[in-house]
């Protein structure tokens, strides 16, 4: 294949084309749908960057695109540079007017309640002319949707090491409780007090659950899960219920028939972390960004 120029010239446009075609797996029409662009203009400037470059990047594969292990390897090798551009693009845009534009922000579905709806709203009435364009979503999502600039900002639990992040706060994790349970009325126990119980916890997937069987198997035993939620509000009111147990962080609001012990030991806890799609934001995004610095300590709750 020709060489049309020296491939450092590459344009910008058709590498960021590039890079959506993949997040839609091949599919032209969609990529070209999120992008805003007609689906021939797309095919062309990525035909053209193949000239550019000297190298095949697309396959046909049946209805879809396929990528070229040098498309792949391209895609991943820009995607994290043209995400930073884009940002440095967006800060000296929103620099004359920090106080307007819009934020894509993510958090897990298991932070619906609480804290997260509380500090977002104090967010709203200090900078009412910025618009939260919110993401709930199981965490691994969040990552990806960071990864891809379909999102500026997230909190996750863990601290994901694919994105930038800083831990913001410790969450203790204690056990929810019937009310009507022999161990209610202890100020703290053993997680091996619990070896018999019947549990409710989230999916094998979620990172609480995964904490949970590993501290159970450090005590000698395998968590018998009973009911998997994936909403710690739904867990407490089956708790309430008389259904089972749960390690699950504090309430934030007292829930009946509930009863929270402390577990013996300083390891039961869990990080917080707010992550970034880039080094360094926008200046609309520090608004945010610098607004949940400030209030981090009110992360030690459950959300």
């Amino acid at each position: 294949m020709e060489r049309s120029s020296d491939a450092r010239t590459a344009p910008l446009t058709a590498l960021r084309e590039l890079v959506e075609l993949a997040a839609q797996d091949g599919h032209l029409t969609e990529a070209a749908a999120v992008l805003g662009i007609p689906q021939s203009t797309m095919s062309r400037r990525i035909h053209a960057l193949e000239r550019h470059l000297g190298v095949a990047l697309i396959v046909p594969r049946g209805r879809a695109i396929g990528l070229t292990s040098a498309a792949t390897d391209l895609v991943a090798a820009v995607r994290a540079p043209l995400t930073e551009i884009d940002a440095a693009l967006v800060d000296v845009a929103e620099a004359a007017d920090p106080e307007h534009g819009t934020i894509r922000f993510g958090f897990p579905l298991t932070m619906g309640a609480g804290d997260v709806p509380d500090l977002l709203a104090a967010f709203n009435r200090a900078h009412p002319g910025i618009r939260l364009d919110l993401k709930q979503a199981h965490g691994a999502e969040l990552v990806t949707d960071l990864q891809t600039g379909t999102l500026d900002l997230a909190i996750i639990i863990p601290p994901p090491s694919e994105v930038n992040h800083e831990v913001l706060a410790r969450q203790a994790i204690v056990a929810a409780l019937p009310d009507v349970h022999p161990l209610a009325g202890r100020p703290r126990i053993g997680l091996d007090q619990l070896a018999d119980e019947e549990f409710i916890s989230t999916p094998a997937s979620y990172n609480l659950r995964v904490l949970t069987d590993q501290w159970c198997r450090d005590r000698d035993f395998d968590p018998e899960v009973k009911i998997e939620v994936t909403e710690f509000s739904t867990i407490r009111e089956f708790v309430g219920r008389g259904m089972g147990v749960a390690l699950i962080p504090p309430a934030v609001r007292t829930v009946d028939g509930v009863t929270e012990v402390a577990l013996d030991g300083p390891d039961y806890v869990r990080e917080i972390a707010l992550c970034s799609a880039v080094r360094r934001p926008g200046r609309v995004v520090e608004r945010l960004r610098d607004f949940i610095r400030e209030h981090s300590a009110e992360w030690a709750r459950e959300n």
